[in-house]
């Protein structure tokens, strides 16, 4: 016969075993819900990492698309002096956008010259208005509109292809005109052997026929290229000068193809017929 003083020492302990039992499932419990949570935590961690080391080499690749315009990729460079160029000029980029290309108004019998005005030096550049006419009308439309004005030169590649990449108005890869040209001049007698000679203004594109916008690039040393990017002038001597202090300086990324170390903004961009 149980006593009543033994049944409420019975009961006593059977609380506190279904407490202690409590207790450690809800320790269990606690372990496990943070054990989740340090795992999610480390694949963002580490999916944050891959999306900025691919990213970092992607701004470029990424212009295969209809909105941004490009050069092939290149690869590995190496540390560069310090900026060798002034501070830019007071002024903003113009949000500027047109629906369709520019009626044609250049004299395509006369020479036209185009200056870059930039923070590293003038660039002046012969155009090539009777084989590419309307790449060069586009930039004298462009240029007297003030589009280029305050844009920063953003891609600079050092290993493979030589290229100083500008023109575009968000300094990301991605601007343009809001409208496209066609590609023209690509049978051009400088064009020898897939190289783009130093020396030669070329335009960028998506990758597709006819996307040529506003980005350009500048060929500061021989680069081998497929013949689609539209030649439409050649740098002066004295503008090589300047390209070549700018390749000099490097780029930001260390693998040749990144920003330049430079502060390479177009104060001014100018177009003059002669």
């Amino acid at each position: 016969m149980v006593t009543q003083e033994q049944r409420k020492r019975q009961l006593a302990r059977e609380k506190f075993l279904r407490q202690q039992q409590r207790r450690t499932a809800s320790r269990r419990k606690a372990r496990m819900r943070n054990s989740v949570i340090a795992s999610v935590l480390g694949v963002i961690l580490i999916g944050s990492v891959a999306l900025y080391t691919t990213g970092v080499l992607k701004d470029d690749d990424n212009k295969a698309n209809a909105s941004s315009e490009t050069t092939p990729s290149a690869a590995a460079s190496s540390k560069a002096p310090a900026d060798p160029c002034e501070k830019p000029a007071a002024g903003s980029v113009k949000k500027l956008s047109w629906k369709k290309e520019p009626a044609l108004t250049i004299d395509k019998s006369a020479k036209y010259t185009m200056n870059l005005a930039t923070t590293c030096g003038d660039i002046g550049i012969a155009l090539k208005t009777s084989a590419a006419p309307h790449t060069v009308n586009s930039f004298d439309f462009l240029a007297g509109k003030g589009f280029f004005d305050h844009t920063k030169c953003h891609r600079l590649t050092t290993n493979g292809i030589y290229v100083l990449q500008c023109g575009d108005p968000t300094a990301a890869g991605s601007g343009g005109p809001g409208y496209t040209i066609p590609d023209e001049n690509l049978k051009d007698k400088s064009l020898k052997g897939g190289i783009y000679p130093a020396g030669t203004v070329a335009m960028a594109n998506t990758g597709q026929k006819h996307t040529g916008g506003s980005q350009f690039f500048l060929v500061y040393q021989d680069s081998q290229l497929p013949a689609s990017y539209t030649p439409f002038g050649t740098i002066s001597d004295s503008g090589m000068k300047v390209l070549k202090k700018i390749a000099a300086a490097g780029e930001n990324t260390g693998a040749g193809d990144g920003a330049p170390n430079a502060t390479v903004v177009i104060n001014k961009a100018t177009v003059t017929k002669s």
